[in-house]
């Protein structure tokens, strides 16, 4: 029995412009569009680090005695928010 070969990708036949926006950086951060920002309660806040280890983006930063976000990078999920244990973090309507 002979094996037959197929034949070989024609990369030519692939459009110049079939994905441009991949080839580019797209300078716009989740924080450009979210609609709804969290607030942490700095009484409440015990630096359990609950909010840290369920961020997706990991945009929550460490200060002194709480924890806060970086909202460039936050996208508003709300995650945090629901994972903290002591209520010290609620969601806000972002304003224009």
């Amino acid at each position: 029995m002979s094996q037959q070969s197929k034949p070989m990708f024609d990369a030519s036949t692939i459009p110049g412009d079939l994905c441009p926006i991949a080839a580019t950086l797209n300078p716009m951060l989740p924080g450009d569009w979210r609609s709804m920002r969290p607030v942490v309660d700095r009484d409440k806040c015990v630096k359990c680090a609950v909010c840290w280890l369920y961020c997706p983006v990991q945009c929550v930063v460490e200060k002194a005695a709480w924890f806060d976000f970086d909202l460039r990078t936050c996208k508003g999920c709300g995650i945090c928010m629901h994972e903290c244990p002591h209520g010290a973090i609620s969601m806000i309507e972002e304003v224009a």
